[in-house]
This record gives structure tokens, C-alpha cells and sequence, in this order.
């Protein structure tokens, strides 16, 4: 029997697509990609908080953003708790995806070609962001 995950902050279908722009809806509740450099949150360097468009969870620091050169913001590592993992085989690729701890919502990929400390490269939509500087 597989379980459903039930999210702190649940929305119908309707109440997602009248809350995100058509963008955002495909990107985190469809799973899709947007286009690589498209985002003016990929050059953002101020000190603040990413969080989660759909539900405002505080998910990144900036401290821990750095220039990947994919063209998508890039980090090494969220905020303790805020975001879960889970296997996304689509388009013929095993990759880690990243969604939201609270609402669920896709926000991009892990991998393992970051730098130290962590490693880990958590490659991120920027229309799944907002910025507040600190």
C-alpha cells in the first residue's frame, strides 16, 4: 500500500493555479524546468532568505548560494527541515528532486558536484523563489 504524504499547507488545483502564475503553476505543480538564465533571482547576491512561493517557507540562505554556471540558482544546502527529497526518473534519468517540506511543491534538483562543504549542488527554479534581504 503505498502512503500519500499529507502537507502542512494543502491547496486544491483550482486554489494552486488562481495563487501561481501559469510559470509557477507548471514549474511546482507540474515538475517542469523553466528556462535556464531566465530568472533575475539567478544573479541575486544580497544577504536574505530565499523562500517558497507557494507557501512562504524560508528554504535558502544566501550565504549558501553560489554561481554553478547552469543557469539556475544554485546552493549548498537548504535550511535545516525545509525541504524533502525524492527519485524523479522521468525523461530516462534517475536525478534527486527537491520539493518543498510544507506544501510539496517542486523546486529543482540535488546533485553531488558542489562544492565543499557540503558537495551538493541544490540546482533550484527560480520562479519557485521569493527573495527578502536581510
Amino acid at each position: 500500500m503505498t502512503m500519500i504524504k499529507t502537507y502542512l499547507v494543502t491547496r486544491s488545483d483550482a486554489e494552486w493555479r488562481a495563487t501561481l502564475t501559469p510559470e509557477q503553476y507548471d514549474v511546482m505543480r507540474g515538475h517542469g524546468t523553466e528556462a535556464p538564465g531566465s530568472c533575475a533571482l539567478l544573479h541575486e547576491k544580497r544577504r536574505g532568505r530565499f523562500s517558497c512561493v507557494g507557501c512562504d517557507t524560508p528554504l535558502f540562505e544566501t550565504v549558501l548560494k553560489f554561481e554553478s554556471g547552469t543557469g539556475w540558482p544554485s546552493f549548498g544546502q537548504p535550511i535545516a527541515g525545509a525541504v524533502e527529497t525524492s527519485v524523479d526518473r522521468a525523461y530516462g534519468m534517475v536525478r534527486t528532486e527537491v520539493h518543498c517540506a510544507t506544501c510539496g511543491s517542486h523546486l529543482g534538483h540535488v546533485f553531488d558536484d558542489g562544492p565543499p562543504p557540503s558537495g551538493l549542488r541544490y540546482c533550484i527554479n527560480g520562479v519557485a523563489l521569493n527573495f527578502e534581504p536581510a
